[in-house]
């Protein structure tokens, strides 16, 4: 999962990114309210975690304005801010939940997990292609009933593949969905990790069965379809 946290205080932008990275999710930062709403309207996330009282254009505004460019990334406000008119007024600017600051990683953590769940284009928790399945609240991976051993990062890799499944990913779709926008990541990464999810979920499976296929010349994808 790919999550934006906009926020001008760095040690609280820094920390929540840390956090949030050991959980095996790319996270890009802003510093300010215009550099997150080019990022929100320029890049791939699942949730973007906006704080209420930025420079240069404040959370409102961005959130505001999101809305009406058509982008409807679940969004979690954070602020200072505890009254119930603020809340208020956060989600009526089109926030999906609010948290007031101070406040807990792990009730953080749980929130954008809970906005990460919601419907959106039919988004499922449990993901199949075939005999592999991939559970995206507990973390496991199966193949015909047996637990595949993944690390986060091969883990978030999959997940976006099978929920792109049938569709056809360049390696550039794969690092502006998997990989945060620093990570300065080259095409030969991806084709290693790609590599190694092969020899993990096609250990022991017959040839005919394997399910991640090279397309040649455009990228890879995960069972049939378009």
């Amino acid at each position: 999962m790919r999550v934006l946290v906009v926020e001008d205080e760095h040690k609280i932008a820094n920390s929540i990114k840390k956090g949030l990275e050991q959980e095996g999710w790319a996270v890009d930062v802003a510093y300010d309210g215009q550099e997150g709403f080019d990022l929100a309207i320029s890049e791939n996330y699942e949730v973007i975690v906006l704080d209420l009282m930025l420079p240069k254009m404040d959370g409102m505004e961005v959130c505001k304005k999101l809305r009406e460019k058509g982008v409807h990334i679940p969004v979690l406000m954070l602020t200072a801010k505890g009254r119930v008119e603020d809340r208020v007024e956060g989600l009526n600017a089109g926030a999906d939940d609010y948290l007031p600051k101070p406040f807990a990683f792990t009730e953080l953590l749980a929130r954008i997990r809970a906005l990460s769940r919601r419907p959106k284009n039919g988004v499922k928790t449990v993901l199949e292609v075939e005999d592999l399945s991939l559970d995206t609240i507990n973390y496991e991976t199966k193949r015909k009933g047996k637990k595949i051993k993944l690390s986060k990062k091969e883990f978030s890799l999959l997940e976006y593949m099978m929920r792109n499944k049938g569709r056809v990913l360049s390696k550039d779709n794969i690092i502006n969905s998997v990989w945060d926008y620093e990570a300065n990541i080259l095409p030969n990464t991806v084709e290693v990790f790609v590599g190694n999810l092969r020899k993990k979920i096609d250990k022991g499976i017959k040839r005919s069965e394997k399910l991640i296929q090279t397309v040649r010349g455009f990228g890879y994808k995960i069972g049939g379809g378009k």
